[in-house]
């Protein structure tokens, strides 16, 4: 669904800064992060708005950690379960407009949608006896994961639900993990005449061969899920008179059981005179059990409410990879939005889903807590 972009002139800003004070209160949550652009590492703002929020809804107490994340806890029980979303955004802001109950904004899908979903749905459940329900709002997620990584010593969960968007009635129950490494071959300079290939003739044949095992490894893999995914995300090339140089930046999604050090060990066998370098923070792919408690909680959660659950497993990577395994606890992803409008100039919600969605949640939360 297309629409045509509105002007952003002043009188328009004025209006989104302030909508959702107008708004429904089953969207305020919703329309006031919205309104917040947040792209990585400009998070404050959004941040500071949600950590009032939280604690105007009720919320046992809110608070900005030390890693910049926003922090409501509902209940003080010795249980805790998390459920963890993330504040930030990609770059390139959209204007906020609701038009036919649809909300056109950057983060109404990735991922402030089911963020929201998670602020108001525990706003809506209320303290639970013998349970901490804990919200987090990572910043940092769409670059290097750290404010997942600053939570990860501070919470002990035995559930974890990530906010991410798979539609309201399906459930996510893994994500590929990333990798990337840069590649740099370097030789004298020579003539043009010369026969002798030059640094980007070489790293372009480089490139070649990396396709080529990537697609062999893929060939008796029939799931996407279990191939691995290349891509050649940039390419520098220069000289100085004396040497020659061409670097590309290669990135992977990796499937279960092909760790980041695989994916090093591939391009080192490649490329052994090469100067590579890896990236500070690999991410190793994540399969979540379908038999848990969240499970278990979620598919009749689903079915009361008029749909037919079903299963998804991303190619892209989030904080859910992180979270789960440290913590040692069963976790997977949920949250309303159509994940192929994430980072795109066309990202939107639909309004009813978000609701079926906070409907959903909360069926879950009462089934898991006993409430």
């Amino acid at each position: 669904m297309m629409r045509k972009k509105l002007k952003q002139n002043k009188d328009y800003q004025q209006m989104e800064n302030n909508y959702w004070l107008t708004a429904p209160e089953t969207y305020k949550t919703l329309f006031g992060l919205v309104e917040k652009y947040s792209p990585s590492g400009s998070e404050a703002d959004a941040v500071n708005w949600l950590v009032s929020r939280m604690a105007g809804l009720g919320y046992t107490k809110s608070y900005i950690d030390g890693g910049g994340n926003a922090i409501g806890v509902m209940g003080d029980g010795p249980r805790q379960l998390v459920l963890l979303g993330h504040i930030d955004t990609v770059p390139g802001e959209i204007p906020f407009s609701v038009e036919n109950d649809i909300l056109y904004g950057r983060g109404s899908v990735d991922a402030k949608g089911p963020l929201s979903c998670f602020v108001d749905s525990v706003a809506q459940l209320g303290p639970v006896p013998d349970w901490q329900i804990v919200v987090i709002a990572c910043v940092d997620e769409e670059c290097d994961g750290m404010g997942a990584r600053f939570v990860l010593p501070h919470f002990s969960p035995e559930l974890v639900i990530v906010g991410e968007p798979s539609r309201w009635d399906r459930i996510a129950l893994g994500y590929k993990g990333c990798a990337w490494s840069s590649i740099q071959i370097s030789s004298d300079v020579t003539h043009g005449a010369s026969e002798e290939a030059t640094a980007c003739e070489i790293a372009s044949e480089l490139w070649g061969k990396i396709r080529t095992w990537c697609q062999e490894y893929n060939q008796s893999r029939s799931k996407i899920f279990d191939q691995i995914m290349f891509s050649l995300t940039n390419w520098y090339s220069g000289k100085d008179g004396f040497s020659q140089w061409a670097r590309l930046v290669v990135s992977a999604r990796i499937p279960p059981g092909f760790m980041p050090e695989d994916f090093y060990a591939v391009l080192e066998s490649l490329a052994p005179d090469a100067i590579i370098s890896h990236s500070a923070f690999p991410t190793p792919a994540y399969r979540g059990e379908k038999n848990s408690p969240l499970v278990r909680a979620f598919l009749p959660a689903i079915r009361s409410n008029g749909g037919q659950p079903a299963f998804v497993y991303k190619t892209g990577t989030a904080d859910l990879n992180l979270v789960a395994p440290a913590w040692n606890c069963p976790g997977l992803a949920y949250g309303p939005g159509d994940s192929t409008l994430d980072h795109t100039p066309n990202e939107h919600l639909y309004l009813p889903e978000f609701q079926k969605s906070k409907a959903i949640l909360i069926d879950v939360l009462r089934r898991l807590t006993k409430k």
